[in-house]
């Protein structure tokens, strides 16, 4: 059972899936999705339609997400790198990133930074995994302000910061509020440049090849059922959340934790499975079968309050996300209702157009005007902190295999995450992963 309060609602057999008691379950795509054939956790039965051939790479990476990405882009350019991933390119998560990217500012926010992630944390949190990613926050901005990411600006063209829930203060750089499109979509376009990286897209993860606790290869499958085991020196699982496992989840609908089950499947150490984040505010809607629209945390730190059925204030809507998530539960329950109310409109209607466009846009869509009526908002699942167990550098107990992003736990976000801080963690600790493949591969060089 979830250590995770207030989940049983929304949770769909995840437990007994990460447990290895209904692990090899095939889940066929809805005709809505364009994603690959099969939506699955690993199954060796469900890929031998199709005769296996053969390829190699020197680095193969199963994620297009910012991890994946960013990591291709510092691992030496000499080496072949393929990414593979389930669905498009786009249809990624880290696309869905509104808020925005924590950096520290300068170091006279060092504590408070460090003291903001560990609190939202539950003091659970690998100390020196956040030190890490906070000390690192600025050689990631100088990296993507160089590929062309372009957060917000002050008048004299300094970069501009917002607040958010559990943060002391402003530190969260930002564009409108598609900060993750901004940011991904840019690592795609460099990644696109670089010869030496090639991106195969609606491809399926269906299984390692391990030998003596070392990984050699990946069996995939492509859209046209066709599968192929893909050998590489290294390999790199970057496959998002667990989001498709739930029925209210922000997440994409194909992100079902496949690198979690192969994991499970091949005794690799994993972490704090029953760590799930679920997000105070998405849009409530009737419909379960689409994913949960988000309504940024960003909103709240700019203003937004939370009303009852009374239209009446019950919560600092400023609390970490499981306090707040908790607090909305328990109104919900006391009010008998399925969502409570969210009111944008504090937020002065200049900043609310340039500041949230796309959630301005997608509550008209819906029929509501933020402008001039409060919006029902529902908890859910958002985010995994737990994941394949990694070291600072990424490595995981498996020789070879490295996990990053939100498949990965390297502990720096304890047992709740702080918001803003999941794009520049997996970017952080991504990187660090490249950085010791490339030493690795020139050691190895230098052997006689």
């Amino acid at each position: 059972m979830s250590r995770f309060l207030y989940t049983k609602k929304n949770i769909i057999e995840f437990t007994p899936v990460l447990s290895g008691v209904k692990i090899c379950v095939i889940l066929r795509i809805s005709s809505r999705s364009t994603s690959c054939k099969y939506r699955c956790l690993y199954n060796t039965a469900c890929y031998r339609h199709g005769k296996v051939g053969n390829m190699r790479t020197d680095i193969l990476i199963v994620g297009t997400g910012c991890s994946g990405l960013y990591a291709a882009l510092h691992l030496p350019q000499d080496k072949s790198v393929t990414l593979i991933t389930k669905s498009d390119v786009e249809s990624s998560d880290s696309y869905l990133a509104q808020g925005g990217m924590c950096v520290l500012k300068d170091e006279s926010d060092y504590e408070a930074y460090f003291e903001d992630t560990m609190k939202a944390g539950h003091y659970e949190n690998d100390e020196k995994s956040v030190e890490i990613m906070i000390r690192s926050s600025q050689d990631v901005v100088k990296d993507l302000i160089s590929y062309g990411v372009d957060f917000q600006k002050e008048e004299d063209g300094s970069l501009a910061y917002t607040k958010e829930g559990a943060h002391s203060q402003k530190r969260i750089l930002f564009h409108k509020d598609i900060t993750g499109q901004e940011i991904t979509s840019h690592l795609y376009e460099e990644a696109k440049k670089r010869s030496n990286i090639t991106i195969l897209e609606y491809t399926c993860l269906m299984d390692l090849v391990c030998e003596n606790n070392v990984c050699r290869a990946a069996e995939v499958v492509y859209s046209d059922g066709t599968t192929e085991r893909i050998y590489a020196d290294y390999i790199m699982l970057a496959t998002g959340g667990i989001g498709g496992r739930f029925r209210h989840s922000t997440n994409y609908r194909h992100l079902t934790g496949d690198a979690i089950a192969l994991a499970e499947k091949y005794g690799i150490k994993c972490k704090n499975l029953d760590y799930i984040q679920i997000h105070p505010t998405t849009l409530y809607s009737d419909n379960t079968g689409e994913r949960s629209f988000l309504i940024s945390e960003s909103v709240r730190g700019e203003g937004a309050l939370l009303y009852n059925k009374n239209m009446e204030r019950f919560v600092d809507e400023l609390l970490p996300r499981d306090l707040l998530t908790k607090a909305i539960y328990e109104q919900m329950e006391k009010d008998g209702t399925d969502y409570v109310w969210e009111d944008l409109r504090p937020i002065p209607p200049q900043e609310l157009e340039e500041h949230f466009p796309n959630i301005v846009a997608h509550c008209l869509n819906m029929g509501y005007d933020v402008e001039k009526e409060c919006i029902p908002v529902v908890p859910a699942q958002h985010y995994f902190m737990g994941g394949i167990e990694v070291d600072h550098e990424s490595r995981t107990s498996m020789d070879r295999l490295y996990a990053i992003g939100e498949t990965a736990c390297n502990g720096v976000h304890g047992k709740n995450r702080l918001a803003s801080n999941s794009l520049l963690e997996s970017l952080v600790f991504a990187k660090r992963a490249a950085l010791d493949i490339g030493k690795k591969i020139e050691t190895r060089a230098k052997l006689p």
